[in-house]
């Protein structure tokens, strides 16, 4: 499960010290396999189409290393040590595929019709992450892969609305269209970050749904073993706290990013140790 930040990819537990440690070299190959991709599709000042060649040609390397052969120089500290993790753990390739066909969305699409549109998305952004360090951990089972999924998906909403002000900055809306025709609130005004009571009540209904979702996998991590329920369980806590200050700024985080503090560690940890939300 990622950690306590909900910032893009950030969120692997590369340093914790709740990660065992006989996982940190394949929760490592994972974490650098998608940072990189993220980066290939999102940083820099790089045209679409070259973005999408760079991603095919590291979906070529990410293929050629699944069936043991050599993948090009270009990514060898990627390739190398995931072809080890692969090979020590038996990840899941689709769930790797999943992951890259997200980030070649990211390069072409800014705009999402409906929930299910964005949960497609997530599917594919958030819940393959939870579902490979869920499979390091031997858990595989058909409820904890579910509320994996919710808590991965949460995450990823999370991050949205955690990051409106940055995204709109950048011509990306993930709000659902649908829904910003239901609260009246016109999609040229969210991205010029025109602040309305109306808007408002929209991000209100975003970090609704968001928590809705969280809660419903947050029991998933009272079965998780060890250290790595605990991990699940700051993971959780982290994320209803970014909720927390989203509604501290009024529902605004259009003009203002809300972020944790080492303020919050002291009260993330108690609500873990307590397990409430």
């Amino acid at each position: 499960m990622p950690a306590v930040s909900v910032d893009h990819y950030e969120n692997f537990p590369v340093a914790s010290l709740l990660c065992p440690a006989a996982l940190r070299p394949a929760v490592t190959a994972l974490y650098w396999y998608a940072r990189t991709a993220d980066d290939l599709a999102d940083e820099g000042e790089v045209a679409p189409q070259e973005r999408l060649r760079d991603l095919a040609a590291y979906r070529t390397d990410l293929l050629a290393t699944a069936r043991g052969d050599a993948p090009s120089p270009r990514w060898a500290s990627v390739f190398g040590p995931l072809g080890e993790a692969l090979r020590r753990h038996a990840l899941p390739l689709p769930l790797l595929l999943d992951l890259l066909s997200a980030f070649e969305q990211d390069v072409v699409k800014q705009r999402y019709a409906d929930r299910a549109e964005l949960l497609d998305y997530c599917r594919r952004s958030a819940d393959p992450v939870g579902r490979l360090l869920l499979h390091l951990y031997g858990v595989g089972d058909a409820l904890s892969l579910r509320q994996s999924d919710a808590i991965c998906s949460a995450l990823q909403l999370i991050n949205f609305w955690q990051d409106l002000s940055v995204d709109t900055a950048r011509g990306r809306l993930y709000i659902p269209l649908q829904d910003c025709i239901a609260f009246g609130v016109e999609v040229d005004a969210l991205m010029a970050r025109e602040s309305t009571p109306a808007h408002r009540e929209l991000v209100a209904e975003m970090v609704g749904w968001a928590r809705q979702l969280m809660l419903w996998g947050a029991p998933l991590a009272r079965r998780v073993p060890g250290r790595a329920g605990w991990e699940l369980r700051l993971v959780v806590q982290g994320g209803l706290r970014i909720l927390e200050r989203i509604e501290a700024l009024r529902f605004d985080s259009l003009r203002q990013r809300p972020a944790l503090g080492r303020g919050d560690v002291p009260l993330l940890l108690w609500r873990a140790f307590a397990a409430q939300p």
